[in-house]
């Protein structure tokens, strides 16, 4: 009888492909991505079996793909705002930063992260001269799980303007402006001054914001500041602190709203409050930050 062996990788039925997919893959030197790609072709095929994906649907889906990478550029990452509105960028953060040492929930870096941003000293303003929009003042502090300052700790911060655009968003912008650094003292304190921002749609002109019309959802995101704060000896902390009265808190499209990051923006009149020199309305906003022992890390910028 004829040996068979030279035929045991041919792919019969649809109950056949996947173990002989994994058979293909399983020299794969790396451990772990060998367990990635293993689990990933398990429930990517398991996912084409229940819902039946027929041709049609499957072309459909590889020009979305396709249209995704294709909306990329140097100051618009398609990719990671699909991750974004899916979940899929929220459940990493919240797989990789949930635990009982009670430090900061993190939050998901977000499509408009860039690099080098401009370091300045504490009490310095990110917002550019003549900026419009109500003055925000923030008083934050790092500390480790046992309550202890964290000091030189690398505060990183960004935001949208007043009416919701990022400045690689708006040409009306000076680069890199509401973008910045600072560095924690001796007590783990910083402060820095910027203008209110404003919930925004997120980008809607590209495969994405089909997606988010044909499941009826809206594209906007609360008022927020994002942090990413570096500190030797602990784990990075990539966050965001939201506005406690910004509108879509309850129904963030990318899913990044944690109640332990909502802030409270308390409003001052004019002479009033901590800063008393303010001639017209401001905000200030106070905040702990609290860091979990670990190797610091470095997070990719999406765009430049």
């Amino acid at each position: 009888m004829e040996d068979s062996n030279h035929l045991k990788n041919i792919v019969d039925d649809p109950a056949s492909i996947t173990a002989v997919v994994k058979a293909a893959m399983s020299e794969t030197d790396n451990p772990r991505l060998k367990e990635i790609l293993d689990a990933l072709v398990e429930h990517g095929h398991a996912f084409l079996k229940q819902v039946k994906l027929t041709d049609e649907e499957f072309e459909k889906g590889l020009d979305f793909v396709r249209a995704v990478g294709l909306a990329c550029n140097d100051k618009h990452n398609e990719v990671v705002l699909l991750a974004d509105v899916l979940g899929l960028s929220t459940l990493v953060t919240l797989l990789n930063n949930s635990d009982a040492s009670g430090r900061t929930p993190g939050a998901l870096l977000g499509p408009f992260y860039r690099g080098d941003s401009p370091q300045y000293a504490n009490g310095e303003c990110i917002a550019c001269e003549n900026s419009p929009g109500s003055p925000l003042f923030v008083n934050g502090r790092v500390l480790n799980t046992q309550g202890e300052p964290v000091a030189n700790a690398k505060v990183d911060v960004w935001q949208a303007s007043p009416v919701g655009l990022y400045e690689n968003q708006d040409s009306s912008q000076p680069d890199k402006n509401l973008r910045g650094h600072f560095y924690t003292d001796s007590e783990g304190r910083f402060t820095c001054k910027s203008v209110r921002p404003a919930g925004y749609p997120v980008p809607t002109d590209g495969p994405v914001g089909v997606l988010l019309e044909k499941q009826n959802r809206h594209p906007f995101r609360p008022a927020h500041l994002h942090f990413v704060i570096i500190a030797q000896g602990y784990a990075t902390l990539v966050s965001q602190v939201f506005a406690d009265d910004s509108e879509h808190l309850n129904s963030d499209v990318v899913f990044g709203v944690n109640r332990r990051l909502v802030g409270t923006f308390e409003r001052h009149d004019s002479g009033t409050g901590p800063q008393r020199d303010v001639d017209r309305l401001y905000y200030t906003l106070d905040y702990d930050f609290v860091l979990a022992e670990g190797t610091p890390t470095y997070p990719t910028p999406p765009i430049k």
